[in-house]
């Protein structure tokens, strides 16, 4: 016998459990009796894979027991891999895996929203604890002689030691506490599993107590039964004309353990040179951790109705991590192993196919139901543009399904929404990047676009930076950045050479200021009622693209310097020229610049001389 501390963590969960889910607890025995699937989908693997595991009898069940009558104990047992006093120790008493503390850190204190978490963070067990003073696992590892059992009352320590069990397989008994004592039920349990696990593919069995009548008031006393409480067959196999909506609706909440209602699914048997299904689900909110470089891949792989893996990323494009569901091909072989997998060209094939049908409904979706396509595009917008940029396979479909926010529409505008809207002679679609919608529409960028009625899209997704110059065109119809330099070439009128050449006096001066810190000083074309606004010139990376490389370690020495841009009909650039005294023009240069970074999103580089020359300035002006 060995006593052990929980790992620190354990504890903060285990309170955090015990405490926040008081109004939910009826999920625990859902986490029990998945927990107990998965141990019969790894064993029922390898017996079919493994010659070690091969002459093992293997008889899938899961069992549900209660006390009825003094209503302080409920047990949940399965005959599957089990586990050893090294594993109980490992996977009850610790959690090694990163994403716990991102549970930890998403727990809201919401019963709904924290039991939808339990599941997908994969520390169900510990729900447990939420009805029950003491919890007792019994395991016994496939294979091995000797079994173990783990017990604590959830309150720091726990207790490992030998013990007695006929068969390989884990016993769950919660010794229950007062709030506990209603799952003492037929009624309770059977609610529960028709609810939660019907569709788990083992059969689970109810053992209860039946009262016999003997005929009149004479009672003949209790008869044990043991009665099969769900369906346990491939749900995804069965065909479609007989499944509902509602059916549908159920399994995925097995499935993911995610209360809410799947935005949509699609469900497919393939025939012909490949044999499969698919199932998939798009959920209605976004996985916690689809933006965490260890993402749980959402996607289940069986043959042949035998259950493989869950953790090859390889099954779904990276830019659909959020689909959940399941694929079961009739062609891969049982012992077909990650690396296989990795090349296999029947994978391949599936999962093109798959992202196809994936995309057209999300394509269908759009088209039909904009409201729920809407809420879809909330959700996931950044995967889909990664896959813009990632698929190049997929990309007549995908850029159909981006949509950027405009300066001509409320909402999301898709790109064919805009080129119909386009101006008869304009040859481009025009966009403007950066990290703030409220910032980028009052742009001094924008002044001339507005002024001449050109609808712009504003871009203030990160990845935008990334994805509009790689796919380049839409339909034949260039993008074209307002940030950059050329963007409002075209909008010069035919005295603004005569006019650069009279301002280069002073175009010179600002630039000598501001020499180390831009590349260009030059008169706009853009401008109408700012002084000054900063571009990037040709191909340098705009002040997002610099953010963006700043963040992933790219940074170059010595920033790229952006071109300041001056408005020659503003009043502040009018009387710039007639400023003699150095010290005060230089205030004015710096401040046109380090103002015009700011409307950028890029803070000074040095606050406080920001602030005096400020303070000069207002000085002066009062």
């Amino acid at each position: 016998m060995s006593i052990h501390k929980f790992q620190a963590e354990v504890t903060q969960l285990l309170h955090l459990i015990i405490h926040s889910l008081y109004s939910h607890k009826e999920i625990f025995l859902r986490e029990l009796i998945s927990n107990a699937s998965d141990a019969l989908d790894k064993l029922k693997y390898l017996t079919l894979t493994d010659s070690a595991y091969r002459n093992l009898s293997f008889e899938p069940r899961i069992d549900i027991r209660f006390d009825e009558q003094n209503k302080k104990i409920l047990e949940v047992s399965d005959t599957g891999i089990g586990m050893n006093e090294e594993e109980l120790i490992e996977n009850l008493g610790r959690i090694a895996s990163s994403g716990t503390r991102t549970f930890l850190e998403r727990m809201t204190g919401d019963a709904r929203k924290d039991a939808n978490l339990i599941g997908q963070f994969g520390v169900g067990f510990y729900s447990a604890f939420m009805v029950s003073d003491k919890v007792e696992v019994i395991s016994r590892k496939a294979g091995e002689e000797k079994a173990f059992k783990w017990i604590s009352d959830g309150k720091g320590d726990y207790e490992v030691k030998e013990a007695d069990r006929e068969h390989n397989g884990t016993s769950i008994i919660c010794h229950l506490n007062e709030e506990g004592q209603e799952y003492t039920s037929q009624w309770r349990i059977e609610s529960i599993v028709e609810k939660y696990s019907n569709h788990i593919p083992f059969p689970i069995f109810l053992h209860y107590e039946e009262t016999q009548d003997e005929g009149g008031e004479q009672k003949k006393g209790k008869e044990h039964k043991v009665k099969q409480i769900n369906a346990a067959s491939a749900f995804w196999k069965r065909p479609k004309a007989e499944l509902k909506e509602e059916d549908y609706v159920e399994f995925y909440k097995t499935l993911t353990h995610d209360q809410e209602t799947p935005l949509l699914y699609l469900h497919t048997h393939a025939e012909g040179a490949l044999q499969y299904s698919t199932l998939f689900y798009v959920p209605k909110k976004a996985p916690p951790d689809m933006f965490m470089v260890d993402y749980q891949p959402g996607v289940k792989l069986y043959v042949k109705r035998v259950f493989i893996t869950d953790d090859v990323r390889e099954l779904m494009p990276t830019y659909l991590r959020f689909v959940r569901g399941i694929i079961d091909s009739e062609d891969l072989p049982l012992n077909v192993s990650r690396e296989m997998l990795q090349k296999n060209r029947t994978i391949v094939n599936i999962r093109n196919a798959s992202v196809k049908k994936i995309l057209g409904e999300l394509v269908s979706l759009k088209e039909k139901d904009s409201e729920k396509y809407e809420l879809f595009y909330g959700q996931y917008r950044i995967p889909l543009k990664e896959g813009l940029y990632q698929d190049f396979s997929n990309r007549d479909t995908l850029i159909e399904l981006v949509q950027f926010k405009s300066t001509k529409a409320d909402g999301y505008s898709s790109l064919s929404l805009y080129k119909d809207r386009m101006k008869e002679d304009q040859k481009v679609i025009y966009y403007i990047t950066g990290g703030n919608e409220e910032n980028l529409r009052n742009s001094p960028l924008l002044e001339v676009y507005r002024e001449r009625d050109i609808e712009v899209l504003i871009m203030d997704d990160e990845i935008d930076e990334i994805v509009i110059p790689a796919v380049g065109q839409y339909k034949n119809v260039d993008f074209r950045s307002v940030n950059r330099s050329d963007a409002a070439d075209e909008f010069k009128k035919d005295g603004d050479n005569t006019r650069n050449k009279k301002l280069q006096p002073l175009l010179k001066r600002i630039k000598k200021v501001l020499e180390d810190r831009v590349k260009d000083v030059r008169i706009s074309a853009r401008l109408s009622d700012s002084p000054a606004c900063i571009v990037a010139d040709g191909s340098d990376p705009t002040i997002q693209m610099q953010h963006i490389m700043k963040v992933l370690g790219q940074e170059h020495e010595g920033d790229f310097k952006p071109i300041l841009e001056i408005n020659p009909d503003h009043p502040i650039i009018v009387k710039m020229g007639q400023v003699q005294e150095s010290a005060l023009f230089e205030d004015i240069a710096w401040l046109l610049l380090e103002q015009a970074m700011l409307i950028e999103g890029a803070p000074p580089k040095n606050a406080s001389t920001f602030a005096r020359r400020l303070n000069n300035i207002m000085t002066r002006a009062l």
